[in-house]
């Protein structure tokens, strides 16, 4: 009875930790978009090149932490005449690695705990890698055959007229309410200082985060005995195509793939997942993240926001279809996100460079050249 009572406290624990983890990525959130919102609009309307686009998505994305938000921009300045869909197609592939950062920020919450800590960054940049992969094969193979545009102008024809259709995700109902009164109160206490207040909510949703990643994995581990393990992941792992099925029909329900990937970290941090078995669940949610917005965008009617939405959902597609049934591409962001596990895992500073040098340094490095010739 004791043991059974026990098992029901550690639930709602785990539960109540879990709504805590998921308050502090929709805290993070919202203090960079507050940020950032109007440096990513100013971005994403510089440039024709589509290197520089690529780089703006990138760089865009880690700033709001959000592929839709960005993805929502292209759309908006494309319907509006400010960009071609052309122009747009590399800004919405940059998008798709920018969104990574926030999971990959999630697995610095580990940072104190060496063993949780390699698992965790390797878990999280297994979707950075996956992406950049996409990219490295996609990107030029658009600029040289106008894949993405020419099928996606196609799909966006045959569904302009299909009527829209909006879903409201369960878990953004029950986390933005406290996320909306965080950030209300935040601005009234600094009044005109913004600035201030989304400082003020950044280091709450750290405190947070790193709070309810420490006791999760330990309430995790207590209720995921050994035996529970070993079933969890020969069942994920032996069923990859189940996997990435899962991963997908939940990106649709909570309309956000960051919230998928980044559940899945403390879950293989705890040993109860392996970063293999996380990698289709990974590519399940890259897809999924990508419908809720052609659906939204059927409602808009307008052929260059449908076409945007098709080029987003294509690119994530083609890239798993590419990847995932060869064994040989797939073992490669799973090699790379492993051996970065070790290399920050022993020195802990290369985790927070690669951080702030591949989503934010590098990007605006780049950018700032290329405008200078």
């Amino acid at each position: 009875m004791k043991k059974s009572c026990d098992t029901v406290l550690k639930i709602f624990l785990a539960a109540f930790l879990l709504y805590l983890f998921l308050l502090s990525i929709g805290l993070m959130g919202a203090a960079f978009k507050g940020f950032g919102k109007d440096f990513a609009e100013n971005l994403v309307t510089t440039t024709s090149n589509p290197f520089v686009g690529l780089l703006i998505g990138i760089l865009a994305t880690s700033v709001v932490q959000s592929s839709s938000t960005t993805t929502s921009l292209v759309v908006s300045i494309v319907g509006s005449g400010g960009l071609t869909v052309a122009n747009a197609i590399p800004i919405i592939m940059g998008a798709n690695i920018g969104t990574t950062v926030t999971n990959t920020l999630v697995s610095l919450g580990h940072v104190g705990r060496r063993r949780e800590f390699r698992k965790a960054i390797g878990a999280a940049t297994v979707h950075d890698f996956f992406n950049l992969i996409c990219v490295a094969i996609l990107f030029p193979l658009e600029l040289v055959t106008g894949y993405l545009e020419k099928t996606a102008t196609i799909l966006s024809k045959a569904f302009q007229n299909a009527g829209g259709f909006k879903f409201t995700s369960p878990i953004k109902m029950i986390i933005d309410p406290a996320v909306k009164s965080v950030k209300t109160i935040s601005l009234d206490i600094f009044g005109s200082a913004h600035a201030a207040a989304y400082i003020f909510i950044l280091i709450l949703s750290a405190i947070i985060l790193f709070f309810s990643l420490y006791f999760i994995v330990k309430v995790m581990k207590s209720l995921v005995m050994s035996r529970a393990e070993i079933v969890l992941n020969n069942v994920v792992r032996k069923h990859g195509n189940l996997a990435l099925l899962a991963g997908l029909l939940f990106t649709i329900m909570v309309q956000s793939s960051s919230i998928t990937t980044s559940l899945m970290i403390p879950m293989v941090a705890a040993g109860i997942l392996t970063i293999e078995s996380v990698f289709p669940i990974t590519m399940g949610a890259n897809i999924g993240t990508t419908t809720t917005a052609i659906l939204a965008s059927f409602a808009t009617g307008n052929i260059a926001a449908i076409t945007i939405a098709f080029v987003h959902f294509l690119f994530n597609l083609t890239g798993v279809l590419v990847i995932y049934p060869i064994p040989i591409f797939r073992k490669i962001p799973i090699r790379l996100a492993h051996r970065l596990g070790i290399v920050a895992a022993r020195k802990k500073r290369y985790a927070f460079i690669y951080v702030i040098g591949v989503f934010f340094v590098l990007p605006l490095i780049l950018i700032f050249v290329s405008k200078l010739f």
